[in-house]
């Protein structure tokens, strides 16, 4: 079969420069563009249910942008000050510097690690032993990740404030014979059950990024064609672009 159709499942790019323009016209194939997820926040009245009261805490652990935006939106609609003291404890520099959307940016309040990994803060933490932690997560998240904190004797409390939500394609979407789809994500494989759930592969091509979307797709029994990261392609796009390649030279 040549792959013509192709759903991907991510935001339409907003630049032309995009690699799946480029792919689009070197091989003739049209991408559609459709979000399987997307992230809403809890209301307040959700985030009481949890028992949490955030100005117990001195200091905020942000694992993603997300987080950020989330978590002032929630102290706004509960009128909740947040005090200049307050620390925060960010994955990356990348999510540090988002910070300054909301608060006056300081290098004595705002930590972070070198190279992108959450481990990296347990040294700044152990230089504050007198700080309680609070740590901004969604509905689905990593239980190894508060146990890790815990092998160091650090106390940090999971806050869930945001969650991931399936995003269903209208009619006139799912009436497009697609030939390839293309999931970055195990919550994004679930969406695609829920929208397919009579789904039948045959032909039809999976493509997919991540080992947690790879491992999802494989409980679902269904057939993974193109994989990323992989040494040879470090991108999903390099993948998909020598899987059409390979493709339309087969079925020419």
């Amino acid at each position: 079969m040549k792959v013509k159709n192709i759903l991907v499942s991510q935001p339409k790019p907003q630049t032309e420069k995009s690699p799946y323009f480029d792919m689009a016209a070197r091989h003739n194939v049209h991408f559609h563009f459709h979000q399987f997820i997307r992230i809403e926040g809890l209301t307040p009245h959700e985030f009481r249910a949890q028992h949490i009261n955030i100005l117990d805490y001195t200091a905020i652990v942000f694992t993603a942008k997300q987080g950020i935006d989330h978590f002032f939106n929630l102290c706004k609609e509960m009128r909740l000050t947040i005090p200049e003291s307050m620390h925060y404890y960010c994955v990356s520099e990348q999510v540090a510097n988002y910070l300054q959307k909301f608060i006056q940016y300081r290098k004595r309040k705002v930590f972070f690690g070198p190279n992108n990994k959450l481990e990296e803060l347990v040294v700044p933490m152990l230089r504050r032993p007198n700080d309680k932690f609070l740590m901004v997560l969604a509905d689905v998240y990593n239980e190894d990740v508060i146990r890790m904190f815990a092998d160091h004797k650090i106390t940090v409390q999971p806050a869930i404030m945001y969650r991931t939500v399936a995003n269903n394609l209208t009619e006139a979407q799912k009436a497009i014979n697609y030939d390839m789809f293309v999931l970055f994500t195990p919550a994004g494989v679930q969406s695609f059950k829920d929208n397919y759930p009579d789904f039948e592969q045959g032909e039809k091509v999976m493509a997919c990024f991540g080992a947690a979307t790879a491992q999802e797709l494989e409980a679902a029994n269904i057939r993974i064609d193109v994989k990323a990261p992989s040494p040879e392609y470090p991108s999903i796009t390099a993948a998909i672009d020598a899987f059409l390649k390979e493709n339309h030279k087969r079925v020419r």
